[in-house]
């Protein structure tokens, strides 16, 4: 599917959630529903903008996407509580595209007494995206294909 131009795993950390933990109430849909922040470790001198997808892994829809946002410009940080909208002028570029049904972050909310497994993605690439605000996780990653330097996940549970 993408096609790795740098071998390298993109390494990041998500404050206050450790990879294979529990996400934090105040990243999720029954707290304040906020998106977490991300610093990046490792993020390739070649990279231009960063790309960040949140999944559950755990609906009946295969890998149900919660959020994607592109065209973040690269940083070793990425602040938490990005404001909802199909465009993000505080992060210059950036586009949030329907995940979840939203041009928002929408956090882990699986119903009662259900544990689901929660995936964020964040992909380094070369250019910028020039795609609609429309689109989805599919169309992104189709179109982002050759241009994906890095990338790495994390997981997260919720219940």
């Amino acid at each position: 599917m993408e096609k790795i131009m740098n071998n390298t795993v993109l390494e990041f950390e998500c404050i206050g959630m450790e990879n294979g933990g529990k996400f934090p109430i105040e990243y999720t849909g029954r707290g304040q529903d906020i998106s977490p922040e991300f610093v990046i470790k490792n993020l390739s001198p070649n990279a231009k903008t960063l790309a960040v997808t949140l999944e559950d892994l755990s609906h009946p829809i295969k890998n149900f996407t919660h959020w994607i946002i592109w065209n973040i410009p690269a940083t070793d940080r990425i602040k938490k509580n990005i404001s909802a909208g199909k465009t993000v002028p505080a992060l210059g570029k950036a586009c949030q595209g329907i995940g979840y049904g939203f041009h928002r972050y929408a956090g882990p909310k699986p119903p009662k007494r259900k544990k689901h497994t929660y995936r964020f993605t964040i992909y380094s690439l070369d250019c910028e995206m020039n795609i609609s605000p429309n689109s989805m996780k599919g169309t992104f990653l189709k179109k982002a294909e050759k241009h994906i330097i890095q990338k790495g996940s994390i997981v997260g549970e919720y219940e």
